[in-house]
């Protein structure tokens, strides 16, 4: 066993060489490569990160303008909507007096033609009456003068 033990002492005495070496290659690793390269990641992760933040603050800015266009739109929907009613309603009003202004002058023209056909029937009745007066008397004379003419030629 001591000759193993003397065998292993020797492995290792001879190792120490590879081992020193191996940590200047390591260390020489973490210096040169590892720490400049992590350093990259990160700015590069930080820059990313950066950039993605960057892009939601203008995908909301983004959205809140769409949404204020959209209000806007509405708005002015609204506006039209709104315009469009009160023609409508001035139209109808305008309606609304025209037949009232049309209901009244054919009032008035029934009114005046009431009036005439009453004077009309006034002055009818009047020269009905005198008419009627005038043909009894003729009608009385016409039968009366044959026998009054009948009576003189027998007296």
């Amino acid at each position: 066993m001591e000759e193993t033990l003397k065998q292993v002492g020797g492995l290792l005495l001879a190792a120490i060489p590879t081992v020193v070496l191996f940590l200047i290659v390591f260390l020489s690793y973490l210096t040169l490569v590892h720490r400049p390269l992590t350093r990259v990641l990160e700015e590069r992760h930080a820059r990313g990160e950066g950039a993605i933040e960057k892009a939601r603050a203008d995908i909301a800015r983004a959205d809140a303008r769409t949404a204020e266009y959209e209000q806007k739109i509405r708005d002015a929907r609204l506006a039209i909507f709104k315009a469009a009613e009160e023609r409508r309603k001035k139209s109808l009003e305008a309606r609304a007096a025209a037949i009232a202004e049309a209901r009244a002058r054919a009032e008035d023209l029934v009114h005046q033609a009431r009036m005439t056909l009453e004077s009309e029937a006034v002055s009818a009745r009047r020269t009905l009456e005198a008419e009627s007066e005038r043909l009894a008397d003729q009608i009385i004379q016409t039968i009366l003068r044959p026998a009054a003419v009948a009576a003189e030629r027998q007296a």
